[in-house]
């Protein structure tokens, strides 16, 4: 009788299994986030270092044209690093996980999620870029967050639950934000460095770690 509902409750847990990879995208690594974590605490620092060094430039020498292009142009050049690091390893991490659990990684499952997450990340992006072309900066890093995580809430539906709760902690925290404007870099590294870091360990810990095999002895 044990052992007969034990085979159900195997059967069972095969069929959730497949219904969750049907429906959702599993192959979400955590060790995806901890890389993006690291490459925007990494982008933070050179943006600091960048901005100290306007500041200087700004307290000796006054404010002039050639120095604030300079100024949005680096940092420009530094949050598109970000990106493109952060994308390439996310992307590196997410075949590695769905070669070795033998999964598509481009499914449709796979493109139900991009198309979610790139509607409010596009929309994002733009109205940033305009705030960008017109030197409204108090906002910016803000906005990141916020429109970061309408993204992943968006597309939350299509993956793992956590993606969810990381959403609503970057749209928490970008909106804490606007009313602490002068210190933007630090929320923007807090929400796209901190969070990400935590959510990729609890990830990897919960969906990836390896657990231990039981003893025989264990068992009986």
């Amino acid at each position: 009788m044990v052992e007969q509902n034990q085979q159900t409750l195997d059967t069972l847990q095969d069929i959730k299994r497949m219904m969750e990879r049907s429906s959702r995208f599993i192959s979400l690594s955590g060790l995806s986030g901890i890389a993006a974590g690291i490459c925007a605490l990494v982008g933070a620092w050179f943006a600091k270092q960048k901005l100290d060094d306007y500041y200087v430039n700004f307290n000796n020498g006054g404010y002039t044209d050639s120095g604030f292009r300079q100024l949005k142009m680096d940092l420009f050049i530094i949050s598109m690093l970000v990106l493109a690091a952060a994308w390439v390893a996310a992307f590196y991490f997410t075949w590695r996980k769905a070669r070795h659990n033998k999964l598509p990684i481009w499914d449709l499952t796979a493109k139900r999620l991009t198309i979610n997450m790139l509607i409010p990340l596009v929309a994002g992006g733009l109205f940033i870029l305009a705030m960008y072309q017109y030197n409204e900066w108090i906002f910016i890093a803000p906005a990141c967050l916020v429109f970061y995580g309408l993204a992943l809430v968006n597309a939350s539906k299509y993956t793992l639950t956590d993606v969810k709760y990381l959403g609503l902690s970057q749209i928490l925290l970008g909106l804490i934000n606007t009313q602490f404007v002068g210190y933007g870099l630090y929320f923007w590294a807090a929400g796209f460095g901190v969070l990400h870091i935590i959510y990729g360990f609890v990830m990897w810990w919960k969906y990836e770690k390896r657990r231990p095999v039981p003893h025989r002895g264990n068992l009986d």
